[in-house]
């Protein structure tokens, strides 16, 4: 077994990214997150920390703040520190081979956690949700909140949101959700009246609320002087967050203007709060805590010779390799449900959410 020495504590101390926790008998795993500006990327690492810790396993836990030279450094440093598996939720999916191939060379398995590393032959296992099933989900919502909302208008007047193209999730979210708009865009039911799809056009480069907020902005300006605003499709919690600020800036949600159905992902506590009031539609929640029970058990099986358990050997693939996966279920969540889903699993308390 490796042992992580002193030194991986002081370094980790000195960078102010968390202290490691150490447990004795099974050894130290190396968990790399991208950012603490997502109160999802908290939850995970929390989550982790304490089902490794409980399962007998020490702990180090750095976050790199959406800064790839950062976690580059700290996946570097864990190696070198000789930790016994690596969990990687990658902020650039593409730029972690050279990386991945220094833990390769030192025997210690990767697990890609939530987001797909690509591009490298040493990505062990992949554990995540079933992400072309979020859009879907999210796609599915915001046509029956168009329908709720908006019953006697069509086509609906809709704006298309990307998550970061470095993000391959972000593609498996747009997919899902343009399989169920395409045919009604096709079909003259919904309207894209800023023409921007796909992509390459629509993609939020760091999942970056303000961007997106600039984007809905500038398409409000340009294409809406005569026209309302029905819907917007967003992949995640924050951008849904920026998107509502800049309608309800030019009066949506007030007078007669009616809010756009908003969609999300997450279940972040900002955008729960918001479905409450009425504000955001809905959003797609993914129970971090199931997740990490799913990469405990990869890393468990795998330090221990043994297959761990997968569903998907066809569907992510990398560019060098499919890489096996676990996919988790995702759950829509709006008005009707929340309590039912976030509050009534433990997720959060009736407490927080008020």
């Amino acid at each position: 077994m490796k042992i992580v020495s002193a030194a991986l504590a002081a370094v980790t101390l000195a960078v102010g990214l968390g202290a490691p926790a150490f447990a004795q008998d099974k050894g130290t795993v190396g968990i790399a997150m991208p950012t603490q500006s997502s109160a999802r990327w908290i939850s995970d690492g929390r989550s982790m920390e304490e089902q490794f810790q409980a399962a007998g396993y020490g702990t180090v836990l750095q976050y790199a703040e959406d800064d790839i030279p950062t976690q580059l450094s700290q996946i570097e440093n864990m190696i070198s520190q000789g930790v016994d598996a690596l969990v990687i939720a990658a902020i650039d999916g593409t730029t972690l081979s050279s990386a991945l191939e220094n833990a390769a060379a030192a025997g210690i398995p990767v697990i890609a956690y939530d987001r797909l590393i690509r591009d490298s032959a040493n990505v062990n296992y992949y554990a995540t949700f079933d992400n072309f099933q979020v859009g879907v989900l999210q796609a599915t919502s915001l046509v029956d909140g168009l329908k709720a909302r908006f019953p006697d208008q069509k086509p609906w007047n809709v704006e298309l949101f990307g998550g970061s193209p470095d993000d391959n999730n972000a593609f498996f979210f747009y997919d899902g959700a343009m399989s169920v708009l395409q045919p009604l865009i096709d079909a003259g039911d919904v309207a894209i009246p800023s023409g921007q799809m796909g992509m390459d056009v629509v993609g939020t480069l760091r999942w970056d609320p303000a961007t997106a907020q600039a984007r809905m902005d500038n398409i409000l300006s340009a294409n809406y002087g005569d026209k309302t605003l029905h819907g917007v499709l967003s992949p995640y919690d924050g951008l849904s967050i920026g998107i509502l600020s800049s309608v309800k800036g030019v009066g949506y949600g007030s007078g007669d203007m009616a809010m756009p159905v908003v969609t999300g992902q997450d279940a972040e506590l900002p955008s729960v709060k918001s479905i409450m009031a009425g504000e955001q539609y809905s959003t797609v929640f993914k129970d971090t805590r199931e997740l990490a029970r799913v990469t405990v058990g990869m890393v468990e099986a795998v330090l221990e010779g043994q297959e761990p358990e997968v569903n998907d050997t066809e569907t992510y693939d990398n560019g060098v390799k499919v890489v096996p996966s676990y996919l988790l279920v995702p759950v829509a969540v709006d008005a009707s449900n929340y309590e039912e889903i976030v509050i009534g699993s433990g997720y959060y308390s009736a407490e927080e959410v008020q």
